[in-house]
C-alpha cells in the first residue's frame, strides 16, 4: 500500500530490520507570524541501525518540498527518492545517519504544526498534534509506534515567544529578533508523542515534590499555559491543583515515578480533540478555559480529561502498544483510570454516574453499528487507526476494565500494572503482555475472559424475568442474556420499593455471575416482589438493561424518585441507580421498543427533579435527538412545543444562579421556535427582560443569537455587531455558526460552498459552518443537498486531510432527512462504490445505520 496510508504489514517489515537510536530535529519557525509564509524549515538527523545491511527501506515525510537528503554522507536526489509521502532509503548499512532538510507546511486543519492567528490581538500561536501519524508533516521519521527513540528538538522562533517541548530547555540563545531553544533529549518515545508548542503564551508555573519509597525525592516543574487574550479567564490554580492531586494518586497506585521530567499543560486553539498525552507537554483544547459561567459538570469533565491524559504517562507513553491493534492498551485504561482517579483524588465524586450515563451511551451506540469491532481491533492501516479512536476503544474498553478490576480485585489489578510498567518500561507491548502480568498477580486465567470481552464485538442485553405468587412474593428471579456471543457478567441486581416519603429506595441487592442465556438469582426466592428490579445495579458490567413490565410501569410514574439515599429538598440525591434507569429507557427508545413520545414524556415529568447536572445535560441532549429523528413526523411539532414549554417552566422554577438554571436556559434556546419564546430570548439579550440569577454572559448570548438566527429573527447586521463586541476566536466560531444557521437558501448555499468547494477555512470554522448548516429544524432548506452530498464523497476523501474529510462526511450527511428515500440513496451509493476507501465506507455505513434506526423509531412512535 504505497503513499501516505502506511499498512500494518509495511510497519511490521520495517520494524523487523530498523532500530532507531536517536533523532535530532531543528524547526525554524522564526517567520511564522508572516501570513504569506506557508512553510517552515525542518531539518532532521536520525541515527538508526539496520539488521539487514544492504536492504532498502523508507522514512515518512509529508511536505511540499524536500530541499536535500543525505544518507551516510551521500547526497540523494530528492526528485528520485521523495514521492510526496516517503523518502526511499536504498542500500542501508549496519549503522546509518540520515539527514533530511524540508520545507514543511503550516497546518490549518489541526494536523501537524497548526498555526493560529488570534483575532483579539493579532498574535500568532503554534502547536503540534500528531496522533496517529502526523509527526511526518513536521519532520522526517519512521512513523510507527514501535520504533521508539530519544528526541532532541531545537526550535528557532521569534524572540518574544516562548517554546515548549517534551523535555526541558537546556539552552536558549537570543540573536536579534529570534531565539533558538535547545531542548534536552527525551526518554525513548514514539513519534506521535513528540510535541512543540510556540508563541506568546501566558504561563503560570508551579512545582510538585514527592518523597519516594527509596528515600529519594521527585521534583517535577509544572506549568499551565494559554493564549494571552484568554489569561483573564484562566483558572490555572484549579488546573494545577488537579494535576498535583493526580500525580499523588498515580505515584501511589503505580509505584513508578513519573519518568518525563517536567509536566506542562498547554491549552491551545482550534484543537481537534479534547487533549493529547504528549509526555512532558500535554496539549488541551482551550475550550476548557471557560470564558463564561459553566456548570459543575464542565469542571468535572475537565478534571477527568486532565487525569485521563496523566494516566497515559504510564499507559501509553512509558509503555506503548506495538501497533494500533492494541490501542486499547492506552485509551481504554486512560478512560477507566480518569474516572477512577477522579473519585480517589479529587472532590468530584459523581464520576461513575457520569460514566454510566454518558461514556457508556457512546459505547452502546458504537457497538451496535454494522462496523463494530472488538476492543482489540484489526487495524490494517493508518486510516483504520484514525477511525478507531471511538466509543469502543475508549468507553467500552473502560467499562470492561471496570469489570476486570471487580473480577481480579483492586489490589491484584494495580500490582499487575506495577509489574507491567517495570518489565516493559520504554518498550512496546501487545495484549498478552498485560494479561500475563494480571494473571500472575490475580491467579486467574484471563484467556477466556479476554476472548469473551476483548476479542469479540457486540453488546449483550440483560433482562429480568420475575415470577410472583398470589401473595406477591418472588417465586423465581432470573436474568436472561441476549446477543451473541453470550459473555460472563459480574453484576448486581437491585430491588427497589417505595418509601413512605415517596422515594424509590433500594431494599435488596444480590451480586452474582451471569453466565449463559439464563441465570437464576436463587437468593431472591421468597422475598416480597419489589416495585422495581434493576439489573446491573452499581453498573458493574457492560450491557444494555431491560425491565420486566411491572418495573417499567414503576419507572413511568416514579423514575424521578429513584434514589440511592433519602430525598432532600424535593430532589433525590445524585443517584447511580437513576442514571442507569435513564440510560436504559434511552436505549429502549433508540432500539424502537419505547415510543419517543413516552421517552419525551419521562423527560418532561422527571428531568426537572434530576439533581446530577451531568445527567440533566445528557437528558437534554437525548431529548433533542429523540425529538429531531425518533419522533413520528406527524406529532413532531406538538412534541416540540410541549418540550419547549417544559424548558420554560423548569427555567422559571430553577434556583437563581444555579447550574440547573443555566442548563435549562440553554435548552430553551435550542428548542425555541415560538414567537413568545424568541421574544424572551431577545429581551434577555437587550436587557429589557430579566430572569433572577441568570447571568447572560457572552457564551449564553451566542446561544440566544443562534436561536434567533435559525428562526429568522436576527439580521446579519445584528450578528456582525455581536461579533464586534466579541472579536475573539470563540466569537468568530459562534458568529460563523449563526450565519450558517440563517434560514435562507443563500445562507445554506454559501456555507455548503465554503466547506466543500474550498479548503480555505481552518478546522474550527469548518466545524462551525457544518453545525449551522445541518439543523433539524431546517429540513426543507437542506433537502436539495442530499444528492450532491453523495456525489462529493470520493472527491472530498481524496483531496482533503483525513480530519477534515471525516468532518465533512459525517457532518453533512443528510441525517435529518429521515425518510425512506434517503436510506435508499445511501444504500445505492454503498452498492455502487464497493471499492471506495474502507474508512470512507465505514463512515457512510455508520451514518446509514443511524438513519435506519431513526426510521424504525419513528415507526414505533407512530403506532
Amino acid at each position: 500500500m504505497p503513499g501516505k496510508n502506511l499498512s500494518r504489514e509495511e510497519a511490521r517489515d520495517r520494524a523487523a530490520i530498523i532500530r532507531v537510536e536517536r533523532y535530532r530535529v531543528h524547526l525554524d519557525v522564526s517567520a511564522a507570524a508572516d501570513a504569506d509564509r506557508s512553510t517552515f524549515r525542518s531539518t532532521t538527523r536520525v541515527s538508526f541501525a539496520c539488521d539487514a545491511p544492504g536492504a532498502a527501506s523508507f522514512a515518512d515525510l509529508l511536505a511540499p518540498e524536500v530541499v536535500s537528503v543525505e544518507l551516510n554522507g551521500t547526497a540523494l536526489d530528492p526528485a528520485e527518492v521523495f514521492d510526496g509521502a516517503r523518502v526511499a532509503l536504498p542500500g542501508l548499512a549496519a549503522h546509518n545517519e540520515l539527514t533530511v532538510v524540508a520545507e514543511c507546511a503550516y497546518s490549518r486543519t489541526g494536523e501537524g504544526l497548526h498555526r493560529f492567528v488570534d483575532p483579539a490581538d493579532g498574535e500568532t500561536y503554534l502547536y503540534t498534534h500528531y496522533e496517529p501519524a502526523d509527526a511526518r508533516r513536521v519532520f522526517a521519521n519512521f512513523e510507527q509506534p514501535d520504533l521508539k527513540a530519544p528526541f532532541a528538538f531545537t526550535v528557532t522562533a521569534p524572540a518574544a515567544w516562548d517554546v515548549y517541548a517534551n523535555a526541558v530547555a537546556e539552552r536558549v540563545v537570543e540573536e536579534g529578533a529570534v531565539r533558538t531553544w535547545e531542548f534536552a533529549p527525551t526518554q525513548p518515545i514514539s513519534t506521535y508523542l513528540t510535541a512543540v508548542v510556540a508563541g506568546p503564551y501566558h504561563v503560570v508555573r508551579d512545582h510538585y515534590r514527592r518523597e519516594l519509597a527509596d528515600g529519594g525525592v521527585l521534583e517535577i516543574p509544572l506549568a499551565a499555559t494559554c493564549r494571552r487574550s484568554l489569561a483573564p479567564y484562566f483558572d490555572a490554580d484549579r488546573i494545577l491543583d488537579v494535576t498535583k492531586r493526580g500525580l499523588d494518586f498515580f505515584h501511589e497506585a503505580f509505584d513508578y515515578p513519573y519518568p518525563f521530567g517536567k509536566y506542562d499543560s498547554c491549552f491551545v486553539p482550534e484543537y481537534n480533540i479534547g487533549a493529547m498525552e504528549n509526555p512532558g507537554c500535554v496539549t488541551f483544547n482551550e475550550e476548557y478555559v471557560y470564558r463564561s459561567k459553566v456548570t459543575e459538570a464542565s469542571y468535572e469533565s475537565r478534571a477527568n480529561v486532565i487525569l485521563h491524559e496523566m494516566a497515559h504517562m504510564w499507559f501509553g507513553d512509558l509503555v506503548t502498544m506495538k501497533w494500533w491493534d492494541d490501542l486499547w492498551l492506552k485509551e481504554s485504561f486512560a478512560d477507566f483510570m480518569g474516572t477512577f482517579a477522579q473519585l480517589e483524588a479529587t472532590d468530584f465524586q459523581d464520576g461513575w454516574i457520569t460514566f454510566a450515563n454518558q461514556r457508556k451511551a457512546w459505547a452502546y451506540r458504537q457497538d451496535q453499528f454494522p462496523t463494530t469491532h472488538p476492543i482489540t481491533a484489526d487495524i490494517r492501516d493508518l486510516e483504520d487507526a484514525k477511525l478507531n479512536f471511538d466509543g469502543i476503544t475508549y468507553a467500552k474498553g473502560a467499562a470492561v476494565l471496570k469489570q476486570l478490576v471487580a473480577y481480579v480485585g483492586r489490589d491484584a489489578f494495580f500490582e499487575g500494572a506495577r509489574r507491567y510498567f517495570k518489565k516493559h518500561a520504554f518498550g512496546n507491548t501487545v495484549l498478552t503482555d498485560l494479561l500475563d502480568a494480571l494473571e500472575e498477580t490475580s491467579g486467574r486465567d484471563l484467556r477466556a475472559w479476554s476472548a469473551a470481552w476483548l476479542q469479540t464485538s457486540g453488546v449483550n442485553t440483560l433482562t429480568p424475568e420475575v415470577a410472583r405468587d398470589a401473595e406477591g412474593r418472588i417465586t423465581e428471579l432470573a436474568i436472561r442474556q441476549d446477543g451473541a456471543p453470550l459473555r460472563p457478567h459480574r453484576i448486581a441486581v437491585g430491588l427497589y420499593d417505595l418509601a413512605p416519603d415517596g422515594a424509590l429506595l433500594r431494599t435488596g441487592r444480590f451480586e452474582l455471575d451471569v453466565t449463559g442465556a439464563r441465570t437464576v438469582v436463587a437468593e431472591a426466592a421468597g422475598r416480597p416482589a419489589p416495585a422495581l428490579v434493576l439489573v446491573n445495579d452499581d453498573d458493574l458490567t457492560y450491557g444494555k438493561v431491560r425491565f420486566d413490565e411491572h418495573s417499567l410501569e414503576t419507572l413511568r410514574t416514579g423514575l424521578g424518585s429513584l434514589a440511592d439515599g433519602p430525598v432532600a429538598d424535593g430532589l433525590p440525591a445524585p443517584s447511580l441507580a437513576r442514571a442507569l434507569a435513564w440510560s436504559a429507557v434511552w436505549n429502549l427508545t433508540r432500539d424502537g421498543l419505547m415510543p419517543a413520545r413516552d421517552y419525551l414524556d419521562l423527560v418532561r415529568r422527571f428531568a426537572g427533579r434530576e439533581a446530577n447536572i451531568g445527567v440533566l445535560l445528557s437528558l437534554h441532549q437525548q431529548a433533542g435527538l429523540a425529538l429531531a429523528v425518533y419522533t413520528d413526523p406527524a406529532r413532531r411539532a406538538e412534541e416540540a412545543a410541549a418540550l419547549a414549554e417544559c424548558a420554560l417552566h423548569e427555567l422559571a422554577a430553577a434556583a437563581p444562579g444555579s447550574d440547573h438554571q443555566l442548563a435549562w436556559a440553554r435548552f430553551l434556546a435550542e428548542l425555541a421556535t415560538r414567537a413568545d419564546h424568541l421574544q424572551l430570548l431577545r429581551g434577555l439579550l437587550d436587557g429589557t427582560g430579566r430572569i433572577d440569577g441568570l447571568a447572560v454572559d457572552q457564551e449564553l448570548r451566542w446561544s440566544f443569537w443562534l436561536a434567533l438566527a435559525a428562526n429568522g429573527a436576527a439580521t446579519v447586521e445584528e450578528l456582525a455587531a455581536e461579533l464586534a463586541e466579541d472579536n475573539t476566536a470563540g466569537g468568530r466560531r459562534q458568529h460563523t455558526r449563526c450565519l450558517a444557521a440563517l434560514p435562507t437558501p443563500a445562507a445554506k448555499a454559501e456555507s455548503w460552498s465554503a466547506v466543500v468547494d474550498s479548503d480555505a477555512l481552518p478546522n474550527a470554522l469548518v466545524e462551525a459552518r457544518i453545525a449551522g448548516f445541518n439543523r433539524a429544524g431546517q429540513r426543507e432548506l437542506t433537502a436539495p443537498y442530499a444528492g450532491p452530498y453523495f456525489e462529493l464523497l470520493e472527491r472530498v476523501w481524496a483531496e482533503r486531510s483525513i480530519e477534515i474529510a471525516m468532518r465533512i462526511v459525517g457532518g453533512l450527511f443528510p441525517r435529518f432527512q429521515t425518510v425512506p428515500e434517503t436510506l435508499a440513496t445511501t444504500d445505492a451509493w454503498l452498492e455502487r462504490h464497493p471499492d471506495a476507501a474502507p474508512a470512507l465506507r465505514r463512515l457512510v455505513l455508520e451514518c446509514r445505520d443511524d438513519l435506519a434506526r431513526a426510521l424504525r423509531a419513528q415507526e414505533c412512535d407512530a403506532r
